[in-house]
């Protein structure tokens, strides 16, 4: 009876077999922004796609089978809307006209079945456009630059645009103070680098100038003192800059490595 028993449950257990609507993940970089989205494919299969097997007016789970979920490794903004870094369950609700776009803090339902409101991280709209006609749903990275990137889901002949911007300085220097507070704090190069990258960008030079002085506490070289003397110069302190300019050039030592590495 026990044997029997054992049987009769193993036999219940469910063999994994491939799904229908096959998994798919696609990725992007912004920046040092991390964006994800997992999701399953549906297939059109001459199926009347928009208002048929997808119902206007309603919570789409935007794939089939579980969750479609993006991630976002640092906060973003997304069609204008502040988001914070983390995964988010994606949800949509098809019109003939514009769609909303649900990011939920739920990210782990099955489709959008249980789906809730009070769940939402943000609600927004978008325009679909028309395209060429797509048999598998899918998720691409389109109009990509430095700092923003379009994410588009495509299928049938529409594909819906979210836009998806990045404050790249901010999370590139949010990096580098992290790493700084690691081994590389302990180095001159480390905090000369930073000082450069905002000086470069443009991003705080108050900040820029106090990340020089360390690095300059830490070993006082050509390199650092020419950074120092750029970042006077770009706060409209002339004098100093060129006073420090004159002290990294009497430095002892300098040699023509060094100055071939400042140059580059």
């Amino acid at each position: 009876i026990i044997l029997f028993s054992v049987i009769t449950i193993t036999a219940q257990q469910n063999l994994t077999t491939p799904q229908v609507s096959q998994k798919a993940s696609v990725f992007q970089r912004v920046g040092l922004t991390d964006i994800v989205v997992n999701y399953h494919r549906p297939a059109a299969n001459k199926r009347v796609v928009w208002g048929g097997i997808v119902p206007y007016d309603q919570v789409w789970r935007a794939g089939a089978n579980e969750n479609t979920t993006i991630y976002f490794s640092t906060d973003v903004t997304v069609e204008n809307n502040k988001v914070t870094a983390g995964t988010y369950g994606l949800h949509m609700i098809p019109t003939k006209k514009s769609w909303t776009i649900i990011f939920s803090k739920d990210n782990a339902a099955w489709g959008s079945f249980f789906y809730d409101e009070k769940n939402d991280a943000i609600r927004f709209t978008v325009n679909p456009n028309t395209s060429e006609f797509q048999e598998w749903l899918s998720y691409s990275f389109d109009a990509l630059s430095a700092s923003s990137a379009t994410l588009s889901l495509k299928w049938e002949k529409l594909s819906i645009p979210i836009k998806i911007e990045v404050d790249v300085n901010e999370t590139v220097v949010s990096s580098m103070e992290k790493e700084l507070t690691g081994i590389p704090g302990f180095f001159w190069q480390g905090w000369n680098q930073i000082a450069t990258y905002a000086f470069t960008n443009n991003y705080n030079l108050d900040k820029a100038s106090t990340w020089v002085d360390r690095s300059i506490g830490i070993n006082k070289n050509l390199t650092n003192l020419m950074t120092k003397s750029l970042i006077l110069e770009s706060m409209g302190k002339s004098q100093e800059a060129e006073k420090i300019k004159k002290e990294a050039y009497a430095i002892p030592g300098i040699d023509e490595a060094q100055v071939n590495a400042l140059g580059y």
